[in-house]
């Protein structure tokens, strides 16, 4: 497919919508920028081409608000953002024309240069994929992390050369919309509810996150975690060659820990001690599935042993993961607000050694929390609940038999209720179990404004 003699269509005027702008017109082909949303101000979105690096920006053709079919009719490609679903009007016209509808990971992949390496699953992605690029920049001095992380990946295409190493984190949403899109390597650390209110059922979801290494040949491989049921299921019918870690049993081929905290590569039986993981910086089970998850692309790219534990053992903890914030009054507190649904919730929970005050509540993504409340155990001394779906957790919560909840009309009173329940010894965690768009423009405000409300507590 020639590339530049196509007419594109980008819709979504965010960071992905800009940055797949800016690698179309680097093609030289034509491109119309189309956003839903009719109160956009068009001068506004041509400074973020120009701050972006678009060329000639105000050249750029721009619908807001419909799009009709005269326009869908005249392209070839859309290049959809992440955040919109294929369900809404407009794709479903462009289906039923026949247009070719890609996602930014699609085009930035029809362009790029180097080796690649894809990283999803519903909970550490964030981590590992951060992990890993660090490895690969010391490992070749020349590699780039991409994707759901934050660096759209059609930003970087125009860096890479043949010797490059990208790393991509990788969502479901983005994932939707693959085609020939084919990592070296890939990894999918797990598969648990989220996001059904857009996926509808687990299957699909699962089948969406597996979709990653649909393309990927028998020389090329595929990270898995050994002990998630949907992906050793999964495992059975792939084509690429799988490579697997667990944090709860030994296996005769792949990366394991041990009981005693070791973490082991093994082939056909023979083993070998890689590092403790109380020699890490990172902390929880949930972390050294990510380290087990690094390890493993690592060796499947050709990285010296010596120099990826070296890496790890000096790795901190990503922001808004696990993050610690400060110590006010012999009480800790911890930022997770990238915990945005049960599961990666319940790993900070199990993270935390003390009796623990938690936050949590926001936008419902349709998750159900029993699980959730049932890893309480006796660690969850006080439950503050917030945002849209506080009701809804505050019944499940009574429903299995724990009452100590307090609701919050805000993320700052919830802080200072939080406060004011926890004592000396004891520790507050922000870890939602939910997203945050019903209060916040994402999670990584919803976590800085947190670490600015608790610091204010000193004041």
């Amino acid at each position: 497919m020639n590339l530049q003699e196509k007419k594109y269509l980008v819709a979504g005027a965010g960071i992905s919508g800009i940055g797949a702008v800016r690698l179309i017109t680097a093609l030289g082909a034509e491109v119309v920028l189309y956003d839903g949303n009719e109160k956009l101000a068009e001068e506004q979105l041509i400074e973020k081409m120009r701050i972006a690096g678009v060329r000639e920006p105000e050249e750029i053709n721009i619908v807001l608000g419909e799009l009709t079919r005269s326009v869908a009719e005249t392209i070839d490609i859309c290049v959809i953002s992440p955040g919109i679903s294929m369900e809404v009007p407009f794709v479903r016209l462009l289906k039923e024309l026949g247009k070719t509808i890609w996602g930014e990971i699609e085009l930035a992949y029809r362009c790029m240069r180097g080796r690649l390496i894809g990283i999803t699953g519903t909970n550490g992605k964030t981590t590992t994929t951060a992990l890993t690029g660090a490895i690969m920049e010391k490992y070749c001095g020349n590699a780039y992390v991409v994707g759901n992380i934050g660096t759209p990946y059609t930003l970087m295409v125009s860096k890479a050369n043949d010797e490059s190493i990208t790393v991509a984190e990788i969502s479901s949403f983005q994932l939707e919309t693959i085609d020939e899109f084919q990592p070296d390597v890939s990894a999918v650390l797990n598969i648990t509810p989220d996001h059904l209110n857009r996926h509808h059922t687990m299957k699909c979801y699962g089948d969406v996150k597996i979709s990653i290494c649909k393309n990927q040949t028998e020389n090329q491989v595929c990270v898995l975690n050994y002990e998630d049921e949907m992906l050793r299921e999964y495992a059975k019918g792939l084509r690429c060659r799988v490579v697997f870690f667990s944090s709860r049993r030994e296996l005769e081929s792949g990366i394991y820990l041990d009981k005693n905290g070791g973490i082991y590569i093994s082939e056909k039986g023979s083993r070998k001690l890689l590092l403790n993981i109380s020699s890490m910086k990172l902390v929880g089970i949930h972390n050294a599935e990510n380290v087990m998850a690094a390890i493993a692309i690592s060796e499947a790219v050709g990285v010296p042993s010596d120099l990826y534990v070296e890496v790890i053992k000096g790795f901190d903890a990503i922001e808004h993961r696990i993050e610690y914030v400060d110590t006010i009054d012999g009480v800790i507190y911890y930022n997770d607000s990238k915990g945005t649904n049960t599961d990666a919730s319940k790993k900070a929970l199990e993270a935390m050694e003390r009796k623990t005050v938690l936050i949590a509540g926001g936008y419902d993504k349709g998750s159900e929390y029993d699980d959730w409340v049932e890893a309480f155990g006796d660690k969850i001394k006080c439950l503050v609940l917030l945002g849209a779906t506080k009701e809804k957790i505050a019944g499940t919560a009574k429903k299995h038999g724990f009452t100590n909840i307090i609701m919050a009309e805000s993320l700052k009173e919830a802080v200072r209720k939080a406060a004011e329940n926890a004592k000396a010894g004891e520790t507050v965690l922000l870890s939602p179990a939910c997203a945050s768009w019903d209060m916040f423009k994402s999670y990584e405000e919803r976590g800085r404004l947190f670490k600015d409300f608790v610091r204010a507590l000193k004041e």
